[in-house]
Parts: C-alpha cells; structure tokens; sequence
C-alpha cells in the first residue's frame, strides 16, 4: 500500500513537471463565433489547449506562472490562410505559363528555392499571426516535405493537397516528376488514378482545377465535355473522406462541381452576377468558398509595372521575391516586355479586369449575405501575391466588397477551420481548442489593419514575440531597402537604418549623419526625379557587410554606383558610396 501511494505521488509530481501553462491576464477576447467582446477575461493555455478563461476579478494567479498581461489587448484566435502554394514563391519567375523568362532565370532554380525556403515561408506566416494555411496545389515534393515541420512550434499547421488533377496542363510543367504540379486527366479512369496516387502520401484533400474552354469548345461545352471526369474525381476522393476543392472562376464550372459533390470552391465567380438559384445551392450543399480578390489583378499591376506596396508588404515580405516584381524595368527581353506592358496597360484590358474584379466582389456581397460561409484565402505564391505579407491586401479587398470586420474576421479563423470540419478543434477563444492565438495592441473590429499591431503570438501552446520568429540578415535589411527606394516609400526605405546612420563618400568623407537628413535628401529624391530605379547588378556579403553594385536612372540619365552597407546591431549604420 505504501509503494501504491509512494507511485501515485510521484506520478503527480512528474506531471506537474511535464504541464506547461501560461496566463493571458485581463484581457478583451474577441469572440468570433458570436461576434462580441468580451473585456476583462484571463484566459489559461496548458501544453498547447486552452483550459480555461474566467474574468479576470474571479482568477487567482500562481506565483510562478508564466504571465502575459493582456491590460488593454485583444485576443483573437490564430488567423487561417485557405489558399497558398508552396511551389510558387510569389515573384516574377514564378510561373513561367504566365510569363516566360527562364532566359533570364531557371525554372530549376525557382523549385529549388521553393523547397528551401519552405521553413522562412512557414515563419513569414506565423510572424504575421497566421497559425494555419492550406496549400490547395502542391506537389508530391511538397506532400512529403509538409511531414518535416508536423511538429515544429514555429510552423503553422499545414494542410495540403497533391498536385492539381485536371483536364489541361500549361506545357512548361511537363515532365517534372515529383516536382509537378499538375496532373493530367484526360479520361475517367485518369481521375480515379490521379485520386489513388496520391493517398499513397496522405493529403488532406484533393484539388481539380476545372478548366474549361481552352480545348476550343465554349466554356460550357468544355465544362460540361469534361463533367464525367470531375464527377469521377470527387466521387474517388469521397470514399476515401477526402473533401474535393475545386478552381471554377465560371459560373458554369462551379454551379457543376457543386452540383456533382464539390465541397470548396477556391476562387470567385468573376463572369456574371449570381442568380439565387445558385446562391441556393451554394447553401443547401454546404459550400464554402475561398473568394481570392487579389490574385488576377497582381498579375496584370506586374506586367504593367503599376505595382503599388504598403509599408507592411515592404517590412514583412520576402524582400527579394518582392524585389523580383520590378525586375521589368531592366529585363533586356525588350519586345517581351513591351508586349506585356502593352497588353496589361491597355485601356480595354484595364477595363475587363475591373469589370471582373467587381463581378467577384459583388458575387461575394452576395454569398456573403445569403449565410454562404466564406473563408479568408490569398492564392499566395502567384506572381504578386506575395506569402504571408499579401493576407492584410486580401482582407481590404473583402471589406471594399461590402463585408463588415466581424464577417471578415470570421472568414478569417473558424469558417477556415470549418473546411476540414475542425471547428471544434481551432478558430476561437474557446475552452479545450488548441492554443493558436494572436494578442493584438489594437481592436480589429474598429480596423481590420488592426490584425498586424501583433503584440504576442502563441501557437501550438509556445509563445512567441513576432521579431523572434525570423531574423533579417544583413541582405534582408539592405534588400528591404532597396525595394522600398524603388517604391519611393521614404518610411520603408528608412526602416532598416539605425537612428544615427552615418553616410560616406568613400573611402571616408563624411556626407551627413542621421535618420533627419537621410530622410530629407532622399524624399526630395523621391518626389522630384522621374523614372528613379534602381537595378542590383552583383551583390558580395561579407559578415555584416553587403556590398552592392547598381545600376541606377535618375529620369534620363543611367550612373553606375557601389554601395557599401555596414550592419551592426540589426540596423544599417553605415553606407559608403562609390561611383
């Protein structure tokens, strides 16, 4: 008997040593599900599960506990991004069907800095409060590669299909192996097949991209030509529990892949105005719907070099995928380029787009009203839309569309949960979900930017500061930089520069110190030279030194220039110019 109770006390001891727990203290939960504040709570994380939230009069605090005052904060669940790809990095070389360039750079070297770069993406994201994304395009690259952070504490939770099943493949991703995005599906037993394989690496759903009028027919002949081989699809994926998303950008697409089973459709309908018959059966099915505003019209501001970038997108982006974007004012592919400045600069192209820019949002007004539940998705990776940074531009783009903070917030968290029925596991501040939270300085109902004054993230019960969770090297700092002067965004050029940067003619006159007159010289800059830019012609990284050779126009005029850029202490403190 002694021994018995000698074990239970030990076991008690050893558990008490193994639970970790972490009180957020006074704080406002925004309560998503029934769309209220609640002011004053302390809300206990255990492990990685909240265990429980009181007011905070009524909770006694133990003394050595891990605490997080709230006072004044705003605690929403972990955001969910419904929409990535991993395989594409969101710069300009990205898609080579979309534009070819791979004179200029490999498709090779695109993969590879996909794979690489998958754990910086997974940290690009947490940093900037999303705790889990869904990748509805991959690779079996990517299927395998998505196991080795199941467990990371910085990564988000990934959920992910294989690649793309569908009945037209663009021609420069051919033959690529497991580095394939796509599929081809040109027969019934193709799609079961496309199916089978892919269950041999446990995705979370299967994604058709249902792409109808490039075989010559119309759209819905096309559509309706291939509809036994969707049918097939959906159905394979089914009896094996796998929810189906499906790309339809028609109306006609979408009304027969839901008609036919689909459970997720991940783009706006952007030919025609809904009729409530399909609003209907969007309902009666159960549908929930990826809107992805911002896609189409990244692609054409690229081509045409109308790119415009918050200071958020500046800070938190890849800084060179981000780059990559104005790589069109160099690119010696002159008649390329100007055919593609042309056609996205066209006043009638113009217009198209911002006819089916405003058919999506009107569509998404009404789906919205109508009780559709609608979740938050980027398209991320496409060529503008950038990862993780390009979340905050979509969230406009849904409240320009008519959506209030509290629907989009919504859209956000627990309709994303909801799209693999895991609703009660994720996307509130509820007791017994899992501990993905975001502590805000600010209200984000009174301002959805409100969503990136991040304050404190925890995810999968670990906490985290969001400047810990990826560094910038010295190359991110100068990078960043030189976007920013590309975009003439003075305070975003300015951001990487310590307060009393020194700035030198070199070898060692001193032109002027300080952020004060750094911001003067180069506003004045911004402001009054036409067709400033600047193109990275070779970069040589030493340490914390980063030198750079430029080319750079000033309106008519072209210098070539070294800059030499000193980090110390994370910040850029000393740069000397050579011309």
């Amino acid at each position: 008997m002694k021994n018995k109770y000698l074990l239970v006390s030990s076991v008690f001891i050893f558990s008490n040593l193994i639970f970790s727990q972490t009180y957020i203290k006074n704080v406002t939960i925004v309560d998503v599900e029934q769309q209220k504040l609640s002011p004053n709570q302390t809300v206990v994380v255990t492990d990685d599960l909240i265990t429980n939230i009181q007011n905070h009069k009524n909770k006694k605090l133990p003394k050595d506990a891990i605490v997080i005052d709230g006072t004044g904060k705003y605690l929403i669940p972990g955001l969910i991004d419904s929409h990535i790809h991993f395989f594409q990095n969101g710069g300009l070389y990205t898609r080579p069907d979309a534009i070819d360039l791979r004179k200029h750079k490999s498709y090779e070297q695109e993969i590879t800095y996909a794979k690489t770069d998958m754990e910086n993406k997974l940290r690009r994201y947490l940093q900037n409060g999303i705790t889990t994304v869904v990748d509805v395009g991959a690779t079996y690259h990517f299927l395998k590669q998505r196991n080795d952070f199941t467990n990371k504490s910085f990564s988000p939770y990934i959920f992910i299909t294989g690649p793309l099943l569908t009945t037209y493949e663009p021609e420069v991703f051919e033959g690529l192996g497991e580095d394939e995005p796509f599929t081809l599906t040109k027969t019934v037993e193709d799609g079961i097949n496309g199916v089978r394989e892919q269950l041999k690496y446990n995705p979370d759903l299967i994604k058709i991209w249902y792409i109808a009028g490039e075989d010559g027919l119309s759209v819905e002949k096309s559509a309706r030509k291939n509809l036994p081989i969707i049918k097939a699809i959906i159905n394979e994926a089914h009896k094996n529990n796998l929810k189906v998303a499906v790309h339809a950008t028609q109306r006609i697409t979408a009304q027969l892949a839901v008609e036919n089973g689909a459970d997720f459709l991940v783009h706006s309908i952007d030919d025609e105005i809904l009729k409530d018959d399909f609003v209907q059966l969007m309902k009666k099915n159960k549908i929930i719907l990826s809107p992805t505003l911002i896609t189409h019209s990244a692609y054409l501001n690229t081509f045409g070099q109308r790119i415009k970038m918050s200071n958020h997108e500046l800070q938190k982006a890849d800084p060179y995928q981000l780059g990559s974007l104005l790589d069109l004012k160099h690119l010696s592919e002159n008649n390329l380029v100007k055919a593609y400045q042309d056609y996205a600069n066209a006043p009638e192209n113009i217009l198209v787009v911002n006819k089916t820019d405003s058919i999506s949002m009107a569509n998404l007004k009404i789906l919205s009203d109508a009780g559709v539940l609608i979740a938050t998705g980027t398209d991320a990776g496409n060529i503008g839309t950038l990862h993780a940074s390009s979340y905050l531009t979509e969230l406009k783009a849904m409240q320009k569309s008519g959506m209030n903070n509290w629907k989009i917030i919504q859209a956000s968290t627990i309709n994303g949960a909801k799209v693999f029925d895991k609703e009660n596991e994720f996307g509130s501040v509820t007791t017994g979900k899992k501990a993905n939270l975001v502590l805000l300085d600010k209200n984000p109902i009174e301002d959805i930017e409100n969503l990136t004054k991040i304050n404190t993230i925890i995810n999968k019960g670990i906490v985290f500061k969001p400047d810990a969770i990826i560094k910038s090297t010295p190359t991110d700092l100068v990078q960043r930089q030189l976007n920013a002067y590309n975009f003439r965004n003075i305070d975003a050029f300015l951001k990487p520069y310590a307060d009393d940067v020194e700035v030198y003619s070199y070898p060692n006159k001193l032109l002027y110190t300080g952020k004060k007159k750094m911001r003067k010289q180069y506003s004045e800059m911004f402001n009054k030279i036409p067709n400033l830019h600047c193109e990275l012609k070779e970069r040589i990284v030493q340490g914390n030194i980063v030198i750079d050779k430029e080319r750079v126009q000033f309106g008519d005029q072209t210098i070539e220039a070294i800059a030499i850029y000193h980090i110390e202490k994370d910040k850029i403190k000393k740069v000397y110019f050579i011309e």
